[in-house]
């Protein structure tokens, strides 16, 4: 660092000493086994995106203008792109249905960011080995929940779009790691990728570009990384510049972000171990009420007919963010929107991708049912924090006079009750079915799932690709 360098960028240069420095062998066996499962839900979120309108989209008109035919692989087709727009189409396809992961407390889609970016620098990369990509992916996926959780649920609550803001710090480190960058160019990589960062949450009515922003953030990350390592000089107090830093800038008070959780317990309290996978194909911030009424249905089954109301009691974020009233404005809004989720629920005996086509956008009988479904703010759900964002308490009044109440703090595939490896590897052969062959699906699960033993990273990079 430059003898003029501020002192107060400690967290920055902590971030960055770390990421530079981590090793395989300083991840605990728990950690190692918990990314190759999150790596290959990612994986299966990725190419199910791959026909999904938005990806098409993205990657014909980027197709066109990009020439390049020895670049990186579009995973799930034949197609290869420049490093960056093959990072944009790859980010975008793993959020492309709300099937990917997301770390509650930070909120975060950890391996939409960071799995693209990494892995269209490591493609270019003879050396680098399975446990090399293991070490390198936690990197990623240990710094964007930080910095989330450094900004609190306030920093969404306000009408950011934290996969695409707070992304691209998950994206710039894992690619970081993976381009082995000292720890000064990791500082520039994380100061180039911080003041690209961008996206707002207007895009969950109903547009497509939400879908885009994953995407745009792993490449903001990449780009950080790839400029670091030519040379290029970036913001070095990122985070903590008082004038114009990321915390300052994205919170609109110095009390409402926590700078020290940007680093604590950096390399003891793994962050990995906090990110959730998703068994609905909608926003996380769904999924507690949707298992807390399938509970109530287990011990009181009841028909449509029965129902009153079905109150929805949960934090502040949770009212703003998916509690409108329903509008029928295309398949992004209806995946995020809480009550036309559970209409769908009710309706339909499960909220997964078959549950969601563009006919059912505009469903009557969905949409009628929505408008019984209250979300309301509940200040002492708002007040235990971010950790508890998705926490409800739902209550189902029925025509007779009864109420049936279940809360629920996390769901199903959080990190409290983890998906098993069985339920993963199946909801990804599902998910890949149809774009790969099941012998090809087959041996990628096989590499992932063994991931350490790679003698090449880019077997899975390889195996992404279509036949």
């Amino acid at each position: 660092m430059s003898e003029h360098e501020p002192v107060d960028n400690v967290h920055t240069r902590t971030i960055a000493r770390w990421v530079s420095g981590l090793t395989y062998d300083a991840i605990p066996a728990e950690v190692r086994t918990r990314i190759k499962l999150l790596v290959l839900d990612s994986l299966g979120c990725s190419l199910y995106g791959v026909n999904l309108p938005w990806s098409r989209i993205l990657r014909d008109t980027l197709a066109e203008i990009d020439t390049t035919s020895e670049g990186p692989a579009v995973w799930g087709t034949k197609l290869r792109l420049s490093a960056p727009n093959a990072a944009l189409i790859n980010g975008t396809q793993v959020h492309a249905f709300e099937l990917d992961d997301v770390h509650r407390q930070g909120v975060l889609h950890v391996g939409a960011v960071t799995l693209p970016a990494l892995y269209a620098v490591v493609e270019r990369q003879q050396d680098f080995d399975g446990r090399e990509l293991l070490a390198a992916t936690v990197a990623g996926y240990e710094i964007g929940p930080r910095v989330g959780i450094c900004m609190g649920q306030e920093h969404i609550g306000q009408g950011w779009h934290s996969g695409a803001t707070v992304g691209v710090f998950s994206a710039a480190a894992g690619a970081a790691r993976g381009l082995r960058l000292s720890p000064e160019q990791a500082v520039h990589a994380l100061g180039i990728a911080g003041t690209q960062s961008a996206g707002l949450m207007a895009a969950q009515y109903g547009s497509m570009i939400k879908r885009v922003h994953t995407g745009r953030s792993s490449q903001s990350g990449l780009y950080g990384a790839l400029l670091a390592q030519a040379g290029m000089t970036g913001i070095i107090d990122v985070f903590e510049a008082p004038y114009g830093g990321f915390c300052t800038t994205f919170s609109r008070s110095t009390d409402r972000f926590k700078m020290a959780e940007l680093s604590a317990g950096l390399g003891t309290q793994w962050q990995t171990m906090g990110i959730a996978l998703k068994l609905y194909s909608c926003v996380g911030s769904n999924h507690t009420t949707l298992d807390s009424i399938r509970a109530i249905q287990e011990r009181r089954p009841f028909k449509i007919a029965e129902l009153d109301k079905i109150v929805v009691h949960g934090s502040q974020v949770t009212v703003d963010h998916v509690g409108w009233p329903y509008r029928p404005e295309g398949l992004t809004s209806a995946q995020l929107n809480l009550p036309f989720c559970v209409a769908t629920l009710l309706l339909e005996g499960d909220v997964f991708v078959d549950q969601f086509r563009e006919e059912d956008v505009a469903n009557e009988k969905r949409i009628a049912l929505s408008r019984i479904v209250q979300v309301v703010h509940e200040p002492a759900i708002t007040a235990r924090g971010s950790k508890f964002r998705h926490m409800v308490r739902v209550d189902i009044h029925f025509k007779d006079g009864t109420v049936q109440t279940e809360t629920r703090e996390a769901p199903r595939g959080s990190e409290h009750s983890f998906a098993s490896e069985a339920d993963i590897v199946a909801k990804f052969r599902k998910l890949a079915r149809g774009v790969i062959p099941d012998k090809q699906s087959d041996d990628l699960i096989d590499a992932v799932l063994g991931m350490e033993k790679l003698k090449s990273a880019g077997r899975v990079i390889e195996l992404l690709r279509a036949a």
